[in-house]
């Protein structure tokens, strides 16, 4: 081995050093770039030569060689924007980015997308994110305590596909369900009387009149504004006055009805006929709400017309209201939270006007804050309702007509109102408490049409839009890929990545879910470069640069001395 094997030992130094700055300069070069990673190299000896030495034989090195370049994917900072769709990984994962027709998958934690101008959320590049499409689930609104809890579970559909906004329109729901929680003066005397007090608002209301029912007829009244299905605004209104008793040992029972605006009133007779221009238009429900001494609510009574109510109605071309006859109408039917069901079949379609029968109706629950438990009994072929009336018109309004001889309260004792087979109050239900009358909380399911104003994305990656009706719609879930080896994933450019072979198949799942980080809204994960280290780094590998140009001009020193050995 002569001299000239240093010069190459000296120039593997000059290369690997000179290699590493280029790497020092493209972090450095990057420190501003969105969601960079930088690298770092490690130098590695070269392979040594044997040589023989008086103790046998030993090995001289030849130089250096870069060993590996390694990527660091330490979590970097985040920087804060203003657009919802600026997106940062909080732990570890990749976004999913595809070309659009391409079943390519770039993988980047660079989160800065948009929408563009066909409703795709893209990269810079116009690569499309990956999401799952998510279930439509319809909420559920349950009075708890003072609050309406609203429970919604977020379900995926099918496999990861590119994230695309194509309906920017939120379509009408119908109610469903009302919510009315009162407060009803116990102090109140009752408004209207006569020979069938427990449905006398019943027997005052009139759909020809304007306005259907007096300011006079009634103690308190609650309106709520509901919709069909064609997204329609229609006001419900609820109205109560209070029973007088006798002997009844302090309990009190108020009766109500559930009304709408009589010409908005849809429901059709047997004979196709509009109930609308007759004395019925508008009495959705009617019935009693029972309750002990202490103003809790503990009992109901719960009337809407038998689907065989209109049958040959209205009989007389000036309507004279005999649909609104007590036989006509039928204890309700129960929904499967066990909650009354009326319908008010706005649009007029067919085979909607009735809850039992043939019918095919979108129904509405009422709910005043008490359920129903137990739907396995029957009366007068309803089910789910227990103690009831022993008369021949046994699941009708007939069965609460009467008065004792006196006139002055019902013959028919509290205890013989028919009533749910097992009553069970919420927390938030109406009472009778001896304070103004007031609504403590009403509620309902439906909306009108809206237009998408916003979208926002949460912490597990969900994609919501928001809606000018005030509906959150959940629309994607994010997809992120984990790899078992990182470190073999493949730099193309772009903040983008490829698998290898060496990296392993992505792994895909749920944000904040099985080891993948979680999503930040308007972020960006800044580059991981730390300029001190780098400068460090520069400092030395300047430094080995240096030292190795001295081993070449020293040889090249000793080769010179070498020639002049001979003169």
């Amino acid at each position: 081995m002569g001299l000239s094997a240093s010069l190459f030992s000296g120039i593997t130094g000059l290369q690997a050093h000179g290699d590493k700055m280029s790497v020092l300069g493209n972090n450095i070069a990057n420190v501003n770039t969105v969601g960079f990673k930088s690298a770092k190299m490690h130098f590695e000896d070269a392979i040594s030569q044997d040589m023989s030495t008086a103790t046998g034989i030993a090995q001289v090195g030849r130089g250096v060689q870069v060993g590996a370049i390694y990527a660091d994917y330490a979590q970097g900072s985040f920087e804060t924007t203003s657009e919802s769709t600026d997106l940062a990984i909080g732990g570890d994962g990749f976004f999913i980015v595809s070309p659009k027709g391409e079943d390519t998958s770039y993988y980047t934690r660079a989160g800065n997308f948009r929408f563009d101008k066909d409703g795709y959320l893209t990269d810079p590049h116009g690569y499309v994110l990956q999401g799952w499409q998510v279930q439509d689930e319809s909420s559920s609104q349950v009075a708890t305590g003072t609050s309406v809890n609203t429970s919604n579970s977020v379900r995926t559909i099918g496999v990861p596909t590119d994230i695309r906004l194509e309906n920017f329109q939120s379509a009408p729901k119908e109610t469903t369900t009302i919510n009315v929680i009162t407060n009803l003066d116990s102090s109140e005397a009752s408004r209207v009387g006569g020979a069938n007090p427990y449905h006398a608002l019943f027997d005052s209301w009139d759909g020809t009149d304007d306005p259907a029912l007096g300011d006079s007829l009634y103690a308190y009244q609650s309106t709520i504004k509901v919709y069909d299905a064609n997204g329609s605004a229609h006001n419900v209104t609820t109205y109560f006055d209070q029973v007088t008793l006798e002997g009844e040992g302090g309990k009190k029972v108020w009766e109500y009805i559930v009304t709408c605006d009589p010409a908005e009133d849809g429901r059709l007779f047997g004979d196709g006929t509009s109930y609308a221009g007759t004395e019925s238009a508008g009495l959705l429900m009617t019935g009693t709400m029972t309750f002990n001494a202490a103003g809790d609510l503990t009992g109901m009574t719960s009337y809407t017309l038998k689907s065989n109510a209109g049958a040959g109605f209205p009989p007389e071309a000036d309507n004279s209201g005999e649909a609104r006859t007590p036989s006509f109408w039928s204890l309700s039917e129960f929904s499967q939270d066990g909650l009354p069901v009326m319908t008010a079949n706005f649009l007029s379609r067919s085979n909607a006007s009735y809850t039992n029968g043939a019918n095919e109706p979108v129904t509405i629950e009422m709910n005043f804050g008490l359920s129903n438990q137990d739907l396995s009994t029957a009366a007068g072929g309803v089910k789910g309702w227990g103690s009831v009336l022993t008369t021949d018109a046994v699941a009708t309004l007939d069965g609460l007509s009467g008065t004792d001889a006196s006139g002055d309260y019902p013959a028919l004792a509290v205890s013989g109102l028919p009533n749910f087979g097992e009553a069970e109050k919420s927390a938030l239900s109406t009472t009778t408490y001896d304070s103004g009358s007031t609504t403590l909380f009403q509620s309902q399911d439906g909306y009108t049409a809206g237009f998408l104003q916003s979208t926002s994305v949460s912490r597990d990656g969900v994609l919501t839009g928001r809606y000018s009706n005030g509906q959150i719609q959940e629309l994607y879930v994010l997809t992120l890929a984990s790899f078992n080896n990182d470190w073999g994933l493949r730099r193309e450019g772009g903040n983008l990545f490829t698998e290898t072979r060496e990296s392993g198949d992505a792994l895909t799942g749920l944000p904040n879910s099985g080891g993948k980080g979680s999503i930040a809204s308007n972020s960006l994960e800044m580059s991981n470069v730390d300029l001190a280290v780098e400068f460090v780094n520069m400092i030395t590998t300047q430094r080995g640069f240096q030292a190795n140009s001295k081993v070449i001009t020293t040889t090249d020193t000793m080769m010179g001395e070498l020639i002049q050995l001979k003169r």
